[in-house]
């Protein structure tokens, strides 16, 4: 066991300290440059994915959203863009600038456009879950850049995996941001842009970060960009803690509502629970219970049981019932 946890560290420290070789280094420069301008295989990846990002969040279909993760090639410049900031290759960062820039407000527009022209009111859950990023998500957009710029980096770990990675981090939240936008909803809009920032920040971050360690960059060489990566992701962490902190407080209170509502309102008592979802962009919040009954459930009912909530809750919810009614059926009986 001592030999295998020695040779595990010798492993590592070498893995640590290897310095890469200059051909090795411009041969990753070549792929990260090939993959940071715009073609006409990246516009037409964007449409694609875009088309069908947008049109799975609003039929609210996960199935369809991660179709449309595993094509999106917004992943293809960031990791271009956070060598180019390491090694201040200036040419090959204005095109990665450019690319993402010109791919983010295309799908921007697409989203507005198709939005527009399917004309829902109320959306759902998929793209509600867009419009309130906390540092989870962070989180996740650090894991997935950091195995993008590793797979990049290392040619016996496969591409597609951090591909497919850094997908699901951006294309859904730019379709979200032209959502909102079709819809006015300003809230969301912004919600969804500060998700986009996060996992883009992120990404590039954790990208810096595994290039100089893997040894490709010396620390003291990127030390400046890293510095600026920190500190402007540092700043998102505020907002994050924030709406992570509250995302706490809305999980207890959500289950402070199901439980005053399963126990404390009379009519509850006749009805049975499958499932409670709260909407807490809306003001206020809503809360759509899916319930299943034996007799019809009246609006006076509701209103009952939304001022109950407001009164043991001191706050106000707009409560709407989804009931499936119970129909009991039985042989007829068997003549004699």
């Amino acid at each position: 066991m001592k030999e295998l946890l020695t040779h595990w560290f010798h492993q590592v420290q070498a893995f640590r300290y290897t310095r890469r070789t200059d051909e090795s280094l411009n041969f990753l420069v070549q792929q990260l440059y090939g993959e940071s301008h715009i073609n006409v295989p990246y516009l037409v990846l964007i449409i694609s994915s875009c088309a069908i990002a947008t049109f799975g969040l609003l039929s609210n279909s996960a199935a369809v959203i991660i179709g449309a993760m595993v094509i999106a090639p917004l992943m293809l410049p960031i990791r271009g863009l956070a060598l180019a900031a390491l090694i201040g290759d200036i040419k090959m960062f204005r095109e990665a600038t450019l690319a993402l820039t010109v791919g983010t407000l295309m799908s921007i527009g697409m989203s507005w456009l198709i939005g527009l022209a399917v004309g829902l009111e109320v959306y759902g859950s998929e793209i509600m879950a867009r419009s309130q990023p906390n540092l989870l998500d962070l989180g996740i957009a650090i894991a997935a850049g950091a195995v993008s710029a590793y797979a990049v980096a290392e040619p016996r770990v496969s591409n597609t995996l951090a591909g497919t990675a850094i997908a699901v981090a951006l294309m859904p939240p730019v379709c979200t941001i032209g959502l909102g936008l079709a819809q006015l909803n300003t809230s969301l809009s912004v919600g969804a842009t500060l998700l986009y920032l996060t996992n883009l920040l992120g990404i590039t971050l954790a990208c810096m970060v595994v290039f100089v360690i893997i040894g490709y960059i010396p620390l003291h060489q990127g030390r400046r960009a890293l510095a600026i990566a920190f500190a402007f992701t540092g700043l998102l962490v505020i907002p994050l803690a924030v709406s992570f902190s509250r995302l706490l407080q809305q999980v207890r209170l959500q289950q402070q509502v199901r439980q005053v509502l399963v126990g404390g309102t009379i009519t509850f008592r006749t009805l049975d629970l499958l499932s409670m979802d709260t909407n807490w962009v809306s003001d206020p919040p809503v809360i759509r219970v899916n319930v299943r009954a034996r007799e019809p459930v009246t609006p006076t009912q509701v209103a009952l049981m939304e001022d109950f909530i407001e009164q043991r809750m001191n706050q106000r919810f707009r409560l709407i019932l989804q009931v499936s009614n119970v129909e009991e059926i039985q042989a007829e009986p068997s003549q004699p």
